[in-house]
Formats: C-alpha cells, sequence, structure tokens
C-alpha cells in the first residue's frame, strides 16, 4: 500500500476543517487550501476551539495541541497543493470537482490519491474525466468530521481496491470507523437519511406540525438532533444540494423531490448556523 506522508485537503468549511485536524492529529503533515483568507482563520480558530475542548474532555494532553498544529499549513495558493492523498470538501457541484482533480493531476505524481468527500455524486462520474480514474475514491466523513465516526470509502467502476483499502486504512488511522460501500446515489448513509429530511419538510409543507414540534418529536423518539436542527448544523444549502443531486440520479423519482421551502431558505441566504440564520436563528 501507498506510504502516505501528507495530505492536502481542499476546502476550509466545516468539513474541510474538520478533516485537516484529524489528519494533523493522526500525525500527517497537513496542508488546507481555500481560496478565502478568511475561511482559513475562521477554521484555523474552530480547530483550535475543538482541540480545547478534546484538552477539557482529557482526549488529548495540553502538549499534544502545539504539536497538532504545528502540522497544519494553511494556504490559498493551489500550487502549494502536492501531497500523497488530497481530499476535497467542496460543494457540491460535479463540474467543479472534476475541474479541480484536472487542476490537481496537472501538479501531482500520477500515483497521488485523489478522495473525494462528496455526500452523492456518483465517483465513476468523477473520475472518467481525470487521468488514473483508478486512483479516484469516495472518502465520505460525516458533520462535524472531528467527532463523528463513521466514514465512507466509495470505490467508483475504476477505483484500485488497493486504493481504496489503503483510504479504509487512513480513516481507521485517524480514529474512524470505516465501511466499503459501492458506487451508487447517496452510497449508504445519505440514500437511508434522505427522507429524515424530505418527509420531515413535507410535513412542514402540509402544516401538520411546525418544525420545532417535528424536532421535539423527533428527538423524543431517541435521536439526538431532529431534522431542521440537523440540517442547519450541516449547512441548509449543502442538503439541499444533496437532495437535487439525488433527485436528479435516481431519474426524478418523486420520493426524493427537493423541498420548495428548503430551496427558498437557500435562496434567501439562510444556510443555517454558518450564517446565522437558517430554520432556527441563531444571530442572538
Amino acid at each position: 500500500m501507498k506510504n502516505i506522508q501528507k495530505i492536502a485537503v481542499i476546502g476550509a468549511g466545516t468539513m474541510g476543517a474538520g478533516i485537516a485536524q484529524m489528519s494533523a492529529m493522526a500525525g500527517y503533515e497537513t496542508i488546507l487550501f481555500d481560496i478565502k483568507a478568511e475561511a482559513l482563520d475562521k477554521a484555523m480558530a474552530n480547530i483550535h476551539k475543538n482541540l480545547d475542548g478534546a484538552i477539557k474532555r482529557n482526549k488529548i494532553e495540553i502538549d499534544d495541541k502545539s504539536l497538532i498544529i504545528s502540522r497544519i499549513q494553511t494556504t490559498h495558493q493551489f500550487s502549494d497543493l502536492v501531497a500523497d492523498v488530497i481530499i476535497e470538501a467542496v460543494v457540491e457541484k460535479l463540474g467543479i470537482k472534476v475541474d479541480i482533480f484536472n487542476r490537481l493531476a496537472a501538479q501531482n505524481a500520477d500515483n497521488a490519491i485523489f478522495a473525494s468527500n462528496t455526500s452523492s455524486i456518483p465517483i465513476t462520474r468523477i473520475a472518467a474525466q481525470l487521468p488514473h480514474p483508478e486512483r479516484v475514491v469516495g472518502m465520505h466523513f460525516f458533520n462535524p468530521a472531528h467527532i463523528m465516526k463513521l466514514v465512507e470509502v466509495i470505490s467508483g467502476a475504476a477505483t484500485s481496491p488497493e486504493i481504496a483499502l489503503t483510504v479504509k486504512a487512513l480513516a481507521e488511522k485517524m480514529g474512524k470507523k470505516a465501511v466499503m460501500a459501492k458506487d451508487a446515489p447517496g452510497f449508504i448513509v445519505n440514500r437511508v437519511a434522505r427522507h429524515f429530511y424530505v418527509e420531515s419538510l413535507q410535513i412542514l409543507e402540509e402544516q401538520v406540525a411546525d418544525l420545532a414540534a417535528i424536532d421535539a418529536l423527533v428527538k423524543a423518539s431517541g435521536f439526538r438532533m431532529g431534522p431542521f436542527q440537523l440540517m442547519d448544523l450541516i449547512g441548509v444549502d449543502t442538503n439541499f444540494s444533496v437532495t437535487q443531486s439525488m433527485f436528479e440520479s435516481f431519474h426524478y423519482a418523486s420520493r426524493f423531490r427537493p423541498s420548495r421551502t428548503q430551496q427558498q431558505k437557500v435562496e434567501a441566504g439562510h444556510h443555517g448556523r454558518k450564517t446565522g440564520k437558517g430554520f432556527y436563528d441563531y444571530s442572538s
């Protein structure tokens, strides 16, 4: 298997920052890239906060924090993205992901592993437009990435079994529970969970109950968060993009139809906790 020493993460949002933190905690030299300097500053502030929390919970020692931070290099220069494994955590748009990986292919070795944190776009579609598609694999973390244990490792039609096993081992070294999945829309978790969101939104639109009541009922059933609370945490825009992608991938099956209510939130810029307002208001 490939000897991994350096990992690059593209996208310094909530997911990208969490993945970079896990990479550094696992002992890897880590590059965190974003085109916006303020996104990198916010990401590092969150990583500091997460590590302080880990110290308080006795998960790491005080001296560990400075060592972990020292392993993370932030950059807005795309040319700095040369690594053994590169994980993209950008928007759920096929064209953007393909463009990023093609640019990476031009400046990285042919055996560099390209991993996508996509929630729903088939890995085969991404890999088919890239040189050496055998080194393209899905590595789907869950939010928040520094806490949630599960990682889906997805093999596309051309993905090398050795590459998939290497990424599974990498996820496990990060302290994750890795599961192998075939390349199907939504993979395992998002296919199962999609109706958790879609049906909740439909209940809201039909005025059967308000969103607070729906969240309270779901939590009373044993879930840690209600669907609207979880969408605000994940990002209303991200959740909507995944639903759109799955709706298209399942040939517009009505059971995956996106919600107009959610679309309106996205168009208004109410993307959840990250913008201060989503289904709930976090501005106060």
